[in-house]
């Protein structure tokens, strides 16, 4: 090879890298528009996916609110319930309980029980409701309408979950089981 074909073949060769740089560049710029763009597609797919996904979570639990509401007529019964325990009258509560409370126990175990879950666990702090659920029984001790509700309560020595059944007589509501589970109480 003469210098004349030196000259063509390498200029031939700098033509080759400078068009592949260029094809490189070309190349190297589409992906990097193509994965800017497949990233807001993907970002958006991702939000899209997140919202959806949201409201979902959002319906189901607009539906299940059985689960976790209470009528007034029922709060207001564990209340009232609440406030006789909280004030030492344990006989009251049983007076006024449901013909099932009162077989399940006598007045005088339903006293001294009363007192072991003050002197162990001390006075209701705060209550949270858990749970909900309403039943209408054709048979059985519960027979008719009742409802089974649940709180997670802070008591003044310790946490426990406490549980009220109420059944529904004469259209009043009435202390049918009162349940108390806490570690403290072992």
């Amino acid at each position: 090879m003469n210098e004349c074909g030196r000259l063509t073949a390498s200029h031939k060769m700098d033509q080759a890298r400078k068009s592949r740089g260029r094809e490189g560049r070309l190349a190297s710029a589409y992906l990097k528009h193509l994965s800017s763009s497949q990233g807001k597609r993907s970002t958006v797919v991702l939000l899209s996916v997140f919202i959806i996904s949201v409201l979902v979570l959002a319906c189901s639990c607009a539906t299940n609110q059985g689960g976790r509401s209470i009528p007034p007529e029922v709060e207001s019964t564990i209340s009232t319930i609440g406030d006789e325990i909280a004030a030492e009258r344990y006989e009251k509560v049983y007076e006024d309980a449901a013909e099932l409370f009162r077989q399940d126990a006598t007045l005088e175990q339903s006293v001294a029980t009363f007192k072991t879950l003050r002197s162990k666990l001390g006075q209701v702090e705060n209550r949270t409701l858990q749970s909900a659920t309403e039943q209408q029984n054709s048979g059985g001790p519960l027979k008719g309408r009742a409802y089974i509700v649940t709180y997670r309560t802070k008591f003044q020595n310790a946490e426990a979950m406490e549980n009220f059944t109420l059944v529904e007589r004469d259209g009043r509501w009435l202390l049918a089981r009162y349940l108390v589970n806490s570690t403290a109480l072992k």
